[in-house]
């Protein structure tokens, strides 16, 4: 069986990572060739091309295929993909992202691919953009979905949300959650010494947040209620994980307020690091407007940290109510403040929304059970 998956970029981002692993497990497996097709990485979010200097994998760049519309880049894409598979002859196309999700898709069925999988790992609609764009990425999307075998949804909320948009039929749609290497996060510990490194002490409630450092991703909602915060708990830290075109906007922010001493910006970091930052957590927040189920989320779980998340997408799925956090409605600040006190105070509580969330994280997000869901999808689509 050889399978091509294709992305639009390998930026370090849950999309790409989710990708990378189903392609590197899929590589593994007896029988199974794995080819990974994609954009180029431009960007602060920092590159995972690294990944595959010694991976058993064919890796193919498509210079054209870019973030952004372009229809020359966009047309000369389709081209090169189209050529690539007819050489290729593939018995699967996945595809990932928006663009390369559109694209991929079309050039696979002009090539004569039979089966065609595409995965959504985040709404391309949604109140987070206007009606015109609503409307040509969902008329794409019920365009694409013609010659879509099957859909892997990363959440259930994904399922729903494209059937509610007239794309695709019931059965073609599995959810696989998007797994990763538990064992980092089951052992990250909180070290003091790495704590230090960063301007924490050892008696610093910490506040964590991993995301990219740009609009929809809940960052104002966070500095908003940061001064209150700092008033009833003035060892409370906040420890922001991730890079972006917006990092020199909050740091003016935390200027301004007075509160560069409680705002850490550690920046982009591999992902190898990740763990020893959620280690560092004493709870996580997710604030963001548009994510399919953001990695972050069962990762903090999986290290035993409480999660406290905005009701968006697939988070329901992961952060339940006082079972491994806390879930609430979209901007509210009164109860992001209200909920970050009672975990600042109550460390039985942290303790006990901890150990359910790992027992959760262990049971859905193991990697290895990603790609056996995967594997059995495919043989299921082929036959």
């Amino acid at each position: 069986m050889r399978v091509t998956h294709v992305i639009t970029r390998l930026i370090v981002g849950g999309a790409q990572e989710n990708t990378l692993a189903s392609v590197l497990g899929l590589a593994r497996r007896p029988g199974v060739e794995a080819d990974l097709v994609s954009g180029p990485t431009m960007g602060p979010e920092g590159s995972l091309e690294s990944v595959l200097a010694e991976a058993p994998v064919r890796f193919t760049r498509v210079p054209e295929l870019v973030r952004p519309v372009h229809p020359l880049n966009d047309w000369m894409a389709l081209r090169r993909l189209i050529l690539l598979f007819r050489q290729q002859r593939p018995d699967i196309v996945h595809t990932h992202s928006g663009k390369a999700g559109i694209l991929g898709r079309l050039a696979a069925h002009r090539a004569g691919v039979r089966v065609i999988v595409h995965t959504i790992h985040g709404p391309s609609f949604g109140s987070f953009q206007g009606r015109c764009a609503n409307f040509v990425f969902q008329a794409a999307e019920r365009y694409a979905a013609r010659f879509t075998t099957g859909f892997i949804s990363v959440a259930q909320a994904m399922t729903d949300q494209y059937l509610a948009a007239g794309i695709g039929r019931p059965g073609q749609f599995t959810r696989i959650y998007s797994g990763f290497d538990l064992a980092p996060f089951l052992a990250a510990k909180n070290d003091p010494a790495w704590r230090r490194q960063w301007g924490l002490a050892d008696t610093d409630f910490v506040v964590g947040m991993i995301a990219r450092l740009f609009k929809l991703k809940g960052h104002d909602d966070l500095f908003a209620v940061a001064p209150e915060l700092v008033r009833q708990c003035p060892a409370m830290k906040f420890l922001l994980v991730g890079d972006g075109p917006w990092r020199r906007r909050f740091e003016e922010r935390a200027r301004a307020l007075g509160l560069k001493a409680h705002f850490v910006f550690a920046g982009l970091v591999p992902p190898s690091d990740v763990p020893r930052f959620v280690g560092t957590m004493d709870a996580l927040v997710h604030l963001s407007r548009r994510e399919g189920l953001a990695r972050a989320l069962p990762q903090a779980m999986a290290a035993s940290r409480p999660v406290i998340a905005y009701d968006c997408d697939g988070a329901r799925e992961v952060c339940l109510e006082n079972e491994t956090g806390f879930l609430l409605a979209h901007g509210d600040r009164v109860g992001l403040s209200r909920r970050l006190i009672e975990l600042a105070v109550d460390p039985a509580l942290r303790d006990r929304l901890g150990r359910r969330g790992r027992c959760l994280a262990r049971e859905r997000f193991p990697v290895e059970k990603m790609v056996d869901e995967i594997y059995s999808l495919y043989l299921r689509l082929i036959s």
